[in-house]
């Protein structure tokens, strides 16, 4: 299983009924047997927009599967960062006491290190993952079945076959499903049929199912601080001006170069931008730079503009005349 893929699906011409606009993420529970791009192909497909992935699920793993949607695919280096949860089956190729089972899984919390299998998406370095935790769920007879917390890019496959070497038993993967992937967890994931009969509705004129499935892509980064900003600053930050203190309502407390979350004052999502300094360095309204953009959804254009262009007047070099006292004289008629 590969974590760190950020899959963006051209579903070439859009069908006759684009059914939505804007960036927006729907959770998929996706099935055993597809790829993660044919599953977010099929939902780009079915909503006629373009789409994208992140953390990519092997074709045997079900489960948790967030679809970025048109501009939200900006969003992907943050998603690939969220914590994930699994509940996977191993089997141990013999007969271990449950009571030595549960001594090695505690052993395996914590920083662990890591190499990605020989079949993977990702250069095969190693690399060190936390695991948070390890919940044994069941043991029958060879077969064991445990929730885990990880980080991102975490190999469940490798951890099975590694428990196994620990045990002195030998063991693999035999099924793994994803219940969580940061804040979207398995009881906000629809199926593919469930998404499809939502567009077929929406088609015909009633979209609130399918409203109700498209969250919204601030929805996504509930944990990052948050700036909110005036009105006048919006259609500059838009189109890609950093912002100034001035500009500033109101903000959680954040660290230089900490990733913030804009936000309007109608609780509209702007986008992401980067602390330039830290807040405790400055006060709503104060002068100088405080946030760099570096995400941008809102569209240029949404609100007016509060900042006025400059006009630069001609520059005329220095003992030249004007252009136009340069221009030769018609000839006088007589």
């Amino acid at each position: 299983m590969t974590e760190s893929t950020i899959g963006t699906e051209n579903t070439g011409p859009l069908p006759p009924a684009q059914l939505w606009h804007g960036a927006g993420i729907i959770v998929v529970d996706k099935p055993c047997g597809p790829s993660s791009h044919q599953v977010a192909a099929w939902v780009g497909k079915m909503l006629g927009c373009q789409v994208g992935h992140a953390g990519t699920l092997d074709p045997q793993v079900s489960g948790v599967l967030l679809v970025m949607l048109s501009n939200a695919v900006r969003l992907a280096p943050l998603l690939l960062k969220h914590d994930k949860e699994y509940v996977c089956l191993m089997r141990l190729h013999r007969d271990v006491e449950r009571s030595r089972i549960e001594q090695i899984v505690q052993e395996f919390t914590g920083r662990i290190y890591q190499r990605p299998p020989k079949k993977s998406a990702v250069k095969r370095n190693l690399r060190i993952r936390t695991i948070h935790r390890i919940d044994l769920l069941s043991v029958k007879g060879r077969l064991v079945l445990f929730r885990v917390t990880c980080d991102a890019g975490t190999y469940i496959r490798s951890l099975c076959h590694h428990m196994g070497l620990a045990l002195g038993a030998g063991a693999h993967m035999q099924e793994l499903r994803r219940t969580r992937s940061g804040t979207f967890d398995e009881r906000s994931a629809h199926t593919l049929h469930a998404v499809q009969d939502a567009c077929v509705a929406a088609a015909e004129g009633n979209r609130s199912p399918l409203d109700a499935m498209i969250v919204s892509v601030d929805a996504a980064v509930p944990d990052l601080p948050v700036v909110v900003v005036r009105d006048t600053a919006i259609d500059a930050l838009c189109r890609g001006a950093a912002l100034a203190g001035v500009g500033v309502v109101r903000c959680d407390e954040f660290k230089r170069d900490q990733p913030v979350a804009v936000l309007s004052q109608k609780n509209e999502f702007v986008g992401l931008g980067r602390g330039l300094v830290a807040s405790s360095a400055f006060k709503p309204g104060d002068t100088g730079l405080v946030v760099a953009m570096t995400t941008v959804f809102l569209p240029a254009g949404t609100y007016s503009r509060g900042w006025t262009k400059k006009e630069h007047p001609k520059k005329v070099s220095a003992g030249k005349p004007e252009k136009r006292y340069l221009e030769k004289k018609r000839p006088e008629k007589r």
